[in-house]
This record gives structure tokens, sequence and C-alpha cells, in this order.
């Protein structure tokens, strides 16, 4: 074979906002839906640095009838003059260059979200349009489109419509419209999440005390009113209805509403939470000399666990980093000396560890900086180490402060006396970490007639499914490769460990069993770089029993081994819900809506088995549908959201009721016909002697 050419020629040049065209992944994180509302983020911090930085105290976001999402802030306005370096308007450099922006120069900003001076233009850049208005005394408006240019061979992307125009019209209002419409060819669904959107637009409320965030959703959904005719005759009409109801959200106590909210469902072993704010000087290498801004608010309930969500620059960090470990160093200093101080601690005892102040534990920790390094675009990471002394002493400040205020001596003595019970409780029983150990080392005794174990030793490429059932484990082993693929059944439900302590979870055979053939420990002395499998498969039944089981295992590791979440090693597999066939054609549904398109392709004389659990499947089926790494469908559980995910395990696990049945009347649809009658009796018009 004739070795082909390589010259300069070669090389391929995108230019503009071309390479996030060719390349969104590199700049969104996924064209899923994830990414869908990554570009609306986008815009959303932008109007949120406004408030941040005291120039704005109104944001309103709006998703439209015709499928785009607009952002409007009472903020400055984007900037109309020309920049003279390009010779463009602040609005169109905004919009059209990467890396191009206001928040590079701390005169502007003092602290923003969007760091990396990409934000605008690529949501530009992965929309069909774009249209701004910018209110500065005078309305100026101006539009961008993206389309595809067959004769150039390339996308122009965020391509002005015109020139910033200045309409002369007069106004009193100040700040910023954007509306934009997502490009259907980019991303795989433009159907906005309400449940998504809003959460997310409460969380940053919350974050930002005193600020407005308005919140309509202008999508309609039509409803079949039937109505008696002048003739007795009933006629049937659709009705178009709003989806839902605008929302508001405005939290004058900022971060103390949040941690009550973070709260609702625990019991407090204060009235109300702590809080304090201050602003400490921060010398990051390679820049000039920085102020960070550290907020905090904390309270400690009955519970056993630790709630810490922490944010930089109103970006969620789930996956920590120094400001966390400044925190968590400061509050163990802190609540040691209030401890020895005040009796709780005698001579003789030995100080605190950070697992015994951590029992208990809400807080949420925001930090306000300029050149933040996060790790990646998606920021869930800091990574900035000089963040963590400022934050330390800021925390230490601010407890011995709020010690030495009127009032408070009953909260820190609470504090103390739950950090000395959790340290007797360490001491004296070291049974879970004694009985995880022993768990995860002990793959004799725990294992024996219930794990068929694969034979790598790659975790990079080991799968373990965990299978309801023994009758559904058999099936799952006959169908594995033995290679890579480990078969763990259940036998029963597991138990609920939101209700439970951590040495109470490990006497159930069940979760010990797990822990053992996971590996990597439980509780605290998880680590999660010692695990054996780098995908964890819940693998249930597609029932109401099975989505049970889903739910408490999901429970299990989000409390008790949520780094094996947050890396992104758990996973729901998807076994079909229909098989549709006639002669040798074999297509299977996983849902109502994918039915019906693949009885379209099937056609005429078609066949259908509903499965009613996985047991009813052969060996062949299983692999085919849900466990060949080539076909099946997975899906990735993830920690994108920490706040919701706690307070939704909390509600629909935990002790309290209340919240479950307000939540179950809302969401649970208990009029929902099944429509398989109706199928079965399609199929039986259709095919001729075939049993069904």
């Amino acid at each position: 074979m004739a070795e082909k050419s390589y010259n300069a020629d070669d090389l391929k040049v995108l230019e503009g906002l071309e390479a996030v065209r060719v390349r969104p992944g590199m700049y969104i994180g996924s064209t899923g839906v994830k990414g869908l509302h990554h570009i609306l983020w986008e815009i959303v911090d932008n109007a949120v640095d406004e408030a941040a930085n005291g120039y704005a105290d109104e944001i309103t976001v709006v998703l439209h009838k015709d499928g785009s999402a607009s952002v409007e802030d009472n903020g400055r306005g984007m900037p109309t003059d020309i920049n003279t370096k390009t010779g463009m308007s602040g609005v169109e450099l905004i919009f059209t260059k990467l890396h191009a922006g206001g928040k590079f120069d701390s005169g502007n900003y003092a602290f923003s979200g969007g760091l990396h001076g990409v934000g605008a233009s690529v949501t530009n850049a992965l929309s069909k349009w774009l249209n701004v208005e910018v209110y500065r005394k005078n309305v100026f408006t101006m539009g961008f489109t993206s389309r595809y240019d067959a004769k150039q061979k390339k996308w122009l992307c965020g391509i002005p419509s015109s020139k910033l125009v200045n309409t002369n019209k007069k106004t009193v209002k100040k700040g910023t419209l954007v509306r934009f419409m997502p490009d259907n060819e980019v991303f795989e669904t433009v159907e906005w999440n309400y449940d998504t959107v809003s959460k997310r637009l409460k969380e940053l409320a919350f974050l930002n005390k005193g600020v407005q965030i308005n919140f309509r959703d202008e999508r309609e959904m039509f409803k079949t009113v039937t109505e008696t005719g002048d003739d007795g005759e009933d006629i049937e009409t659709k009705v178009a209805l709003p989806m839902h109801q605008p929302l508001t959200y405005k939290f004058d106590g900022g971060l103390k509403d949040f941690v009550n909210y973070l709260n609702d469902g625990k019991t407090a072993l204060y009235p109300q939470p702590l809080y304090f704010s201050t602003v400490k000087d921060i010398q990051i290498k390679g820049a000039p000399a920085g102020k960070i801004k550290i907020e905090f608010a904390l309270s400690h309930t009955k519970n056993d666990d630790e709630s810490l969500y922490s944010f930089v620059n109103n970006i969620s960090t789930v996956e920590g980093g120094y400001h966390e470990l400044g925190f968590r160093n400061g509050l163990l200093k802190a609540v040691n000396d209030y401890a020895r101080n005040n009796g709780v601690l005698k001579a003789k005892d030995a100080p605190f560890v950070v697992d015994d102040v951590k029992e208990g534990l809400t807080a949420v920790l925001t930090v306000q900086m300029n050149n933040v390094e996060f790790e990646g675009q998606t920021k869930t990471k800091l990574g900035n180490p000089e963040a963590k002394a400022p934050v330390e002493r800021a925390v230490i400040e601010g407890l011995t402060q709020l010690m030495n205020t009127r009032g408070n001596k009953a909260a820190f003595d609470e504090i103390a006396k739950k950090a000395k019970f959790a340290a007797d409780d360490r001491i004296k029983h070291r049974a879970e970490r004694d009985v995880a150990k022993a768990a995860s080392e002990n793959d004799g005794l725990n294992l024996i007639g219930k794990l068929a174990p694969c034979s790598g030793k790659n975790p990079e490429m080991n799968e373990l499914f965990i299978v309801e059932g023994d009758s559904a484990g058999g099936t799952a082993k006959q169908a594995r490769v033995r290679q890579f693929q480990s078969i763990l059944p259940l036998r029963g439900k597991p138990l609920n460990v939101q209700k439970k302590t951590a040495l109470q979870a490990l006497q159930n055979e069940e979760i010990k069993t797990l822990v053992s053939a996971i590996g990597a420990g439980f509780n605290r002395s998880f680590e999660v770089e010692k695990t054996k499998y780098k995908k964890v498969i819940i693998l249930s039944d597609a029932d109401q029993d099975g989505m049970h089981i889903r739910c408490i295992l999901l429970t299990f590791f989000f409390k008790y081994m949520r780094d094996l979440v947050a890396a992104g090693y758990v996973y729901i597999g998807m076994p079909p819900l229909y098989k549709v066939y006639k002669k040798d054609i074999v297509e299977y549904a996983y849902d109502d809506k994918e039915l019906d398109e693949k009885i379209k392709k099937v056609g005429k004389g078609y066949s259908l088995q509903r499965y009613k659990g996985l047991g009813e499947m052969s060996a062949e089926q299983l692999w085919e549908t849900t466990m060949n790494p080539a076909t099946r469908n997975l899906i990735q559980v993830t920690l994108e959201d920490i706040t919701q995910a706690a307070q939704m395990i909390e509600m629909l696990m935990g002790d309290k009721v209340e919240g479950r049945k307000q939540f179950l009347n809302e969401n649970a649809d208990f009029n929902k016909v099944d429509g398989f009658i109706e199928k079965v009796n399609v199929v039986k018009q259709n095919t001729v002697g075939e049993e069904v």
C-alpha cells in the first residue's frame, strides 16, 4: 500500500466558532440532555454574575412555546460601544469570539462563574439563531444565525445577521435579554426539562441572597375536553393549557434558608443554622494578589451522615476540592477548642477527628474568587490549593466569633456533645470498620454461593451486575461473558439504609455481600480507587418491585459509597419491556413509545411478547438486549445536582411520610391505563393462528 502524502495543505484550520460546532463535547461535555441545559446555564451564569457583583437584583428565565429559551437581567447591559482592537461592538465580541469578555478583568467582575470566557459564544455557536437586546438608555438589538455553507463545505456558526443596531427607542429598563434556539442538528434532544431548570434556578436564588429569579414555562400541553352539543352528541375538542405555573424564587436568608431547606425531613439539634461571611486575601500562583469571598451556613441534625454542599462562583463543586478541605479543617479546630474550653473534652481525652465533627452536619459553603482552576470544563472540583488556607482561617474566625455571640452557646454545646458521642462511639465500637474490612477482604465466607465472579482482574474492564432474584441471576450467569462480567443475585429486597445506622446496615447479609463484592470498603473507609469494578450495574425488573429495589440500592450507594457514584461507576441496566417479532425479524422495545415504532418497523403480521421480569428471558435474549456492551442500553447515574439528590432520597426513603405523600399525590399517575391489552387486540387482528 502506497504511503499517503502528508503536508501542510492537509492541515485543517477551524476558524471562529466552527471548532465548537465540530467538537461540541469539548465545550459543553455532551450533546445529550446535560449538554443542552449547559448552553442555558452559560447565559444564566452571565446574568447571575451581574447579580453576584452587585449590578442586578432580578433575573427572568423563560421557556418559550417555539422551543427557544431566554434569559433577562436588570444589570448594566452588555457593552454596546466599539472595541478599538477588533472594530467590533462589545455585543458582537462577546457572542462570536472564544475567550472574550469582561471576566478576565477583576475591575469589571470581582468574581464570576463563566471564567473560561467561552459561555455566550458557545451557546451562540450551537443555536440555530440567537437574538440580543441591550437596555442602556436606548434599546440595542443584534441577531446571529448558524448554517452549513455547502460551497465552502463548513459551518458558519453564530454569524451576525447585521451589526449592532441602536433602535433609538428610549427605555428606563437596564440590562440584557438573550433569546436563543438550540440546534436540533447538534443535540440529541432539544426538549427543555422543567424540573432541571427550576431546581437549578432555586439553587441560584439560595446562593445569591435577595436576588429575585423568575421562571416561566410558556410551553403548552393539550387536553381533550368532551362537551355535549345542542343535538345531544358528544363533541371532543383539544384545549391548550399551560404546562406549569410561573415561579418566583427569592431568599432573603440566603444560605441559612438553603440549610433549612436541606434539613427538611430531618430533626435539627438547634433552632437556626449558624452563618458567617468574610473576605480574605489570596495569592494564586502566577496571578496578581486578589480577594476570596467565603460564606457558609451550617447546622447539625440527629442523622449520622454528613451533607456538605460546596460552590465556587455559584458553580456546584460536587467532587469537592481544596475549599472543602479547608472548611473541614477549620470546623475541626474550632469545635476541638470549644470542647476543651467548656469541659466536653477532658484533659485525658484525645481530640476529635474530622469524622467526629462531620456526623450529622448539614452545611453549605460558597467561595467567590478569580483565577479559578476547575478540573474540566464541567467545573466539578476546585483545583486551587491556595484556597485551602483562607477558607480554614475564615471558618475558625467565624465559628469563634459565633461562639462568643450571645444566644449561641446552646448550639455549640449540642455540636460538641454530638462530636463527643461520635468520638466515643468510634473508639468503643470499631465494629463498623472491622466488619467493612472483613466484608471487603473475605471473598470466601460472604460470597460463596452468591457471587459468580469474573476471571479478569482489570477493574477498567470488569462489570458487576446486581440482579434481582435467583431466577434472573441464573439466567444472567448463563448469558454473561465470564472473562469480565460478574453476577451478584439479590435474595429479596435489600435493607433501606436511609432509616438505619452504618452498623445496622452492615448487619444485613445482602449489604454485607455487596460491600464484599465491590471490595473498596464502606462508609468512612470507602476508597473508590480500590473498587474491583468500574461498572456496577443495577439490573432489576421493569415493575414496581424492581423500581423499589433500584431506589434502595441507589440510596445505599449515595449514602455509603458516594464516591462510586461521583466517579460515574454506577449504572442502571435497561431490560426491554416488549419483543416484537415476525418470522426471522426480531425487534425489542424499551417503552411504549418505542413499541409503536418497532411495530411499524416489523409490519403487519407481527407477534408481541411482554416481559414481566428478567427471569422470563432466555440467556440469549438477556445477553442480546441487556448485557452485550454493543447493543445494550445503560443509564449512568451521576451527581450533577447533589442537593436535589439528597433531598429526594430523604423524602422518598426517610422516616417522615408527609413530604412523600405530597410528592406521590403530585407526581404519581394513579389513573394510568395499561395499553398492553389494546396492543394485544391489535396483534390478534394482525396475526392468524399465532399465540400472543
